[in-house]
């Protein structure tokens, strides 16, 4: 219970700091999720996906952004199992609500996982509808002017999975930032607290993460995204590393696609391999 409160204390601040901001001086101030900010005036779409730094812009009010990986590929080992997980629209639904607060649906359609046990070779398959994922991102500075812009993002994970038997509730704040550099060079940092279920056991431990991306236009409506983090565990007193490369197309106004991988240098880190889209509505 004692994660559940601190989760809630994490809510409640958010929507302190919310309400704060909204009091703030705003061109935008005066529109809501039910009063639209006209398309003439919306900022041009920015999108979470596909590097594993968030994006610390938010969607505009009264509007909905739909974010989502067609298919993922997940590779995970440990000292006692393989898992191979294959996950069907795995997607983010993002809400604007005021001029600088954004509200975040995730969920996975659909999914597929093999675990193997090194020891004996057995084989277990499970599959159906997966975790759905709560968030709240609140814009700090940056949101319509300015080169450099932060967010602060706390999430709850619920463990609705039916493919994964030992899902467990999950949650953490992601802190995001970006700055604009010149000659369209965006350099991108994260840093996240995460309290996460153990791999092979019930129990829970704290993990530390941080990013560094960088990304630039490599044609036209074709951007090119390199990044790297690392993951720290606190409990087992160990990093994991990645390196990560990503490709963004705009395909259509408020419309992309992309693709790319994020793939640990360690033999015991996540491999992850998809492709997927954006849509701004």
């Amino acid at each position: 219970m004692a994660h559940r409160y601190t989760f809630s204390i994490l809510v409640f601040i958010m929507f302190l700091i919310s309400f704060t901001c909204r009091a703030q001086k705003d061109h935008k101030k005066n529109y809501s999720l039910f009063n639209p900010v006209p398309k003439s005036q919306m900022r041009d779409m920015e999108t979470d996906r596909p590097d594993v730094t968030e994006s610390p812009y938010t969607v505009d009010a009264g509007h909905i952004q739909y974010e989502a990986d067609v298919l993922r590929l997940t590779r995970e080992e440990s000292d006692v199992t393989k898992t191979k997980t294959l996950l069907f629209n795995q997607a983010n639904i993002k809400i604007g609500i005021t001029g600088s607060t954004s509200v975040q649906i995730g969920f996975q359609s659909y999914g597929l996982q093999e675990e193997t046990e090194k020891s004996s070779g057995d084989i277990s398959k499970t599959n159906g509808f997966g975790d759905i994922m709560l968030r709240l991102k609140q814009n700090i500075t940056g949101n319509d002017k300015g080169n450099f812009v932060m967010a602060i993002l706390p999430y709850a994970k619920i463990p609705s999975a039916q493919y994964d038997d030992e899902s467990r509730f999950e949650y953490g704040l992601i802190v995001p930032m970006l700055y604009k550099l010149p000659g369209d060079w965006n350099l991108g940092f994260q840093v996240e607290v995460d309290r996460l279920k153990d791999q092979d056991l019930p129990e829970m431990h704290t993990e530390f993460l941080q990013t560094l991306t960088i990304s630039h236009p490599l044609t036209k409506n074709l951007d090119g995204i390199a990044e790297t983090y690392y993951t720290y565990d606190f409990k087992a007193h160990e990093f994991s590393n990645y390196i990560n490369a990503a490709l963004q197309m705009e395909v259509a106004k408020n419309f992309k696609v992309d693709a790319g991988l994020n793939y640990g240098l360690q033999h015991h880190s996540d491999k992850h391999y998809f492709v997927g889209f954006s849509y701004l509505h």
